[in-house]
């Protein structure tokens, strides 16, 4: 299925990078064009619901849904002297991606002048990652926010690929249907 879709006249030309766009390019960088023409997904889709409830239920003491400018962070603490922030997942299913999501919250804050860790949780699997921004990780950030300008700056969006996430992606019916 072909799309033909131009940005609107104030659609940046340089857009704005955002964390949900990098989880989505490791999992499909279909998602990304779609989400940046804001085409939502089926916002009635059972998982993303679920993951909603799991957000909000979870980690009650903790401040949730900070924004800072085009940052979305889940959870940010204090720890000490150190400042981290969170990004609390459903599953582990796509832990790299969402490694990736905080890695890059993370170097987007350091380029404001605020050094933070990191913590991955999954309240379902009652388990906890931290990460720690590193110049390897860095580099990799950096050429996958390249990457993600390349794929919005297009005119069509990527064709649909099948992953294994296919099965269970609120985008399924816009690309499979």
């Amino acid at each position: 299925m072909a799309f033909e879709s131009k940005p609107s006249p104030d659609y940046p030309s340089s857009p704005k990078v955002i964390g949900s766009y990098v989880q989505a390019f490791l999992i499909c960088p279909r998602q990304v064009w779609l989400m940046s023409r804001q085409i939502c997904p089926d916002e009635d889709h059972e998982l993303l619901q679920i993951g909603r409830l799991i957000q909000s239920q979870s980690y009650a003491r903790e401040r949730k849904e900070v924004h800072i400018e085009h940052l979305a962070l889940d959870l940010v603490r204090r720890a000490g002297k150190n400042f981290v922030v969170a990004e609390v997942k459903k599953s582990s299913r796509a832990a790299e991606a969402a490694r990736m999501q905080l890695a890059f919250y993370l170097y987007e804050l350091k380029q404001m002048g605020l050094e933070a860790e990191g913590e991955l949780l999954f309240p379902e699997e009652r388990r906890k990652e931290y990460l720690v921004l590193t110049p390897e990780l860095e580099a990799k950030i950096v050429k996958m926010k390249e990457d993600i300008v390349q794929i919005i700056a297009r005119p069509i969006p990527p064709a649909p690929a099948r992953t294994r996430f296919c099965g269970k992606c609120a985008y399924a019916e816009f690309c499979w249907a």
